[in-house]
C-alpha cells in the first residue's frame, strides 16, 4: 500500500507520471555551485523531508484565510478542478530554488514573476489584487514558512541534533531568500517574528468559506486508498495552523492539544515513516543537487 500511495503522491506533487519532470533533471545538470542555500544546511533538511506533504497542507488552510490571495488563487487558475497542478507548481518552485543551482534558482524566480504579472484584479468586494504585490506575496512566504516549520518540529527529530534549539530561526532567516528573489519585503527573519508578523495581519484576514476548509481536507481527484492516506496527513495538518489563523480557518490549530491531537499526529507520524521507508533516504531531488555539486552519485533515472 505505501509504495502505490507514494507513487501516486510523487507524481501527483511532481506534476508528471515518471515522477522525475524536466526541472528535476535541471536541478543536476544547470550549473555548477551549490545555489542559494547550503548544502546539508536547515533549509535543505527541512525542504528535503517528507513532513513538508503537511506542512504544506497547513500553509494552505492559512493561506485561504487572506481574501486577496485566494481571489487570486480561485479567478486565476484551475484550483478547485485540478488542485494538483497548482500544488505541483508551488512544489517547483520550493524545491528548485531550495536545491538548484545559483543559475536555476533565478531563472525559476523569473519564471513565477513572470506568471504574477498576469494575476490581478479585484476580489467581490472590489478590493483590488495582484500576485505580485511585495505585502501579498509576504504573505504567502509567512503562510508557507509558518506551515512547514511547524511541521518540521512536529515530525523532523534530526533537525535539533544537527543544527541546535535554534534551528527554527536559522530556517525562517535563510527561507526568506526565495521569497526575496519573488519582490517580497519585510520578511520576518526569525522564528518569534514570524508569530508576530502573523499576528499584525490578522486583522486583514478572513474566516475561509466552509467549502474551502473542507476542500483542503480531502481535495478532489484521488481513489479510495488516496483519499484515506491524504485524510490521515490533512487531519493531523489541521493541528499545525497558527493559533492566531486557526479559527479563520475553520481548524484547531496547534494550540489545541488533547486525545484527538496526539492520535492525529501520531498516525501522520506513522504515514510518514512508511514514506520515509519506501523513498529511501534521499529524494530524486536531493539526489540531483548531490550529484551536481559532486557529493553523490549520478541518479539512475538521470
Amino acid at each position: 500500500m505505501a509504495d502505490r500511495v507514494f507513487d501516486s503522491f510523487h507524481t501527483r506533487s511532481m506534476g508528471h507520471p515518471a515522477g522525475t519532470p524536466p526541472w528535476v533533471r535541471e536541478i543536476a545538470t544547470v550549473g555548477n555551485g551549490p545555489g542559494w542555500f547550503e548544502p546539508n544546511g536547515v533549509v535543505w533538511a527541512v525542504h528535503g523531508d517528507v513532513s513538508t506533504i503537511v506542512g504544506g497542507i497547513s500553509a494552505l488552510f492559512e493561506l485561504g484565510t487572506h481574501p486577496s490571495a485566494w481571489a487570486g488563487v480561485e479567478r486565476h487558475s484551475n484550483f478547485q478542478g485540478d488542485p494538483w497542478k497548482r500544488m505541483a507548481g508551488t512544489s517547483q518552485w520550493v524545491l528548485v530554488t531550495t536545491f538548484g543551482s545559483a543559475e536555476l534558482s533565478e531563472r525559476t524566480a523569473g519564471w513565477v514573476r513572470g506568471l504574477h504579472t498576469k494575476v490581478q484584479g479585484s476580489d467581490d468586494k472590489g478590493r483590488a489584487y495582484a500576485a505580485s504585490d511585495p505585502k501579498l506575496l509576504r504573505w504567502v512566504f509567512m503562510a508557507l514558512a509558518d506551515g512547514l516549520l511547524a511541521s518540521a518540529q512536529a515530525f523532523n527529530r534530526t533537525l535539533v541534533p544537527r543544527f541546535g534549539k535554534r534551528w527554527a530561526d536559522t530556517y525562517v532567516h535563510d527561507w526568506r531568500r526565495g521569497a526575496e528573489a519573488l519582490g517580497a519585503t519585510d520578511l520576518p527573519s526569525s522564528a518569534a517574528e514570524l508569530a508576530e508578523a502573523l499576528e499584525a495581519i490578522r486583522p486583514d484576514l478572513e474566516q475561509v468559506p466552509e467549502y474551502l476548509s473542507e476542500f483542503v481536507l480531502v481535495p478532489p481527484g484521488l481513489n479510495a486508498l488516496e483519499e484515506r492516506f491524504y485524510a490521515g496527513l490533512s487531519n493531523a495538518a489541521k493541528f499545525l495552523v497558527s493559533p492566531t489563523v486557526a479559527s479563520l480557518a475553520r481548524v484547531p490549530g496547534r494550540s489545541v492539544g488533547g486525545v484527538e491531537r496526539t492520535l492525529r499526529l501520531q498516525q501522520a507520524r506513522a504515514q510518514l515513516g512508511l514514506l520515509n521507508a519506501v523513498m529511501g533516504r534521499l529524494s530524486p531531488v536531493e539526489e540531483a543537487a548531490r550529484y551536481r555539486i559532486g557529493l553523490g552519485p549520478r541518479p539512475i533515472w538521470l
